[in-house]
């Protein structure tokens, strides 16, 4: 009894996880870029008091064991990078990325990466992310310029008086071999690790890398209907997971109960 008590308390741990998990996801149903997580778990040690195969007294073999699990715990949190729906701003310098990739910014001396593609400009005609993190490699648009131009290629133009073009760039997207491996640091922003590997710089729309759409947003990948049935199973289990310790508790209750 007290065995099934503490793997009771295992899972009510790891649902406990879940939930904080699908909180964070339903929190942020509405940041430009994020991307969904999900928790994945697995059973703990087992305790064996029979083995299968063994031999019996009457020279035949056990055909099934007697193993007795010990509970439950989390192994990772990943990050699932399925696209997200489009919203069209009409804003110049909202680019949302079509396809795999990453724009490459600038914070305070260290390169991030971002699916957030909100950009602004700063005094000094860089774009920036609204928390003013300059975008990879930098571009500046002139203060003559009358309406920017990102074709999806990536492939900037700025446009002054009488429609001429004064000043031309190019967006580059960058991508990893495992982008499931990077670290999140919050601010909509990744950071790469040992296993995500290097980033790779591109050119959208060459070689299965993203192409950009200008005007439009990438919103969250979160589906709300999936999370709310998701909250509904871990508090079920949840639920059922505390009546084992209580149950358990009960039965413990029982015994200690007994009168000779």
């Amino acid at each position: 009894m007290i065995r099934g008590m503490w793997s009771a308390a295992t899972g009510m741990g790891a649902q406990q996880l879940r939930l904080d998990i699908i909180a964070n996801n339903l929190a942020n149903v509405n940041t430009t870029g994020f991307k969904k997580s999900r928790g994945d778990f697995e059973d703990l040690v087992y305790q064996t008091t029979r083995q299968a195969g063994g031999e019996l007294p009457g020279g035949g073999q056990v055909p099934t064991s007697m193993q007795v699990g010990l509970g439950a715990r989390p192994i990772a949190i990943n990050k699932i990078f399925a696209q997200g729906d489009y919203v069209h701003t009409e804003n110049e310098l909202d680019l949302a990325i079509e396809g795999k990739g990453f724009y490459k910014v600038l914070s305070n001396g260290t390169e991030y990466y971002t699916r957030a593609g909100s950009f602004k400009v700063d005094k000094d005609g860089a774009i920036t992310t609204p928390n003013g993190d300059r975008l990879q490699p930098e571009f500046t648009i002139p203060t003559t310029t009358i309406y920017t131009s990102i074709d999806t290629s990536g492939k900037i133009t700025c446009y002054g008086p009488d429609n001429r073009s004064v000043a031309t760039g190019q967006l580059s997207l960058f991508t990893f071999p495992n982008q499931a491996g990077l670290s999140n640091v919050g601010r909509n922003l990744f950071q790469p690790t040992e296993a995500s590997g290097e980033a790779t710089e591109g050119k959208p729309g060459v070689d299965g890398v993203g192409t950009v759409a200008q005007g439009y947003l990438e919103v969250s990948n979160v589906n709300v209907m999936e999370e709310m049935v998701n909250m509904i199973i871990a508090q079920r289990a949840y639920e059922l997971n505390s009546k084992a310790i209580q149950t358990a508790d009960s039965m413990m209750e029982r015994v200690s109960n007994l009168k000779t």
